[in-house]
């Protein structure tokens, strides 16, 4: 009855590369050298959207130690299915929200800053629609039958695995230079950056 077990482990180990995203969005941590006076109206809008992110950052890590903690249990299949369906119901919720929090603060005051955010929204809701279709893929599994289960899990895995990798190039592209800097400024970057880092620790400090 250990069939579900490494497969639901590579879910986890797939899952933690969507904290990358949200630290794509929690501003980079790097020195900030440019003119603060200039920059008042970035603050203000950085300020919307890293107060957007943070509740976010949160239930996204919620939903990721939801699942580490059923790899780490003898869990029943039934118990996988409906810890799993309502992980990926809540990062596709989050990252909605997310989306909703940076289309609501509007373009930042940066060359290109409308296109940059209009993509990052379009990004972030596309992930949102993703984890949705997984959740739903989790609810047809059959639980009564161990190694179709397993096979079924494991599919999703491989499909979330390309999503974690998928890239957040709209939001690195949201966030660079002064909008980043400005990000960086804000505690609930920080804190949204903290929270997420646990699981993907190897992400860059320096943006």
């Amino acid at each position: 009855m250990e069939g579900t077990k490494p497969v639901n482990k590579k879910l986890a180990a797939a899952l933690s590369g969507g904290a990358v995203l949200v630290l794509a969005l929690s501003g980079c941590s790097g020195s900030s050298g440019a003119d603060d006076k200039k920059n008042d109206a970035l603050d203000t809008w950085a300020k919307q959207v890293c107060d957007g992110v943070q509740p976010q950052a949160k239930k996204i890590e919620a939903a990721n130690a939801a699942i580490q903690k059923e790899t780490s249990d003898n869990s029943s299949p039934a118990d996988v299915q409906k810890t799993d369906a309502q992980a990926f119901q809540d990062m596709s919720d989050a990252y909605k929200a997310i989306g909703a929090a940076v289309s609501k603060a509007g373009a930042p005051d940066v060359d290109n800053g409308q296109k940059k955010q209009q993509d990052a929204v379009k990004e972030l809701n596309g992930l949102g629609a993703s984890y949705a279709t997984l959740k739903q893929q989790v609810d047809k599994l059959t639980t009564k039958d161990q190694a179709r289960f397993a096979d079924g899990l494991k599919d999703i895995a491989t499909q979330l695995d390309k999503l974690s990798k998928s890239g957040s190039d709209a939001l690195k592209n949201l966030e660079e230079g002064d909008v980043g800097q400005a990000m960086a400024k804000q505690p609930s970057c920080k804190s949204a950056s903290a929270t997420a880092s646990a699981p993907a620790s190897a992400s860059p400090a320096n943006g």
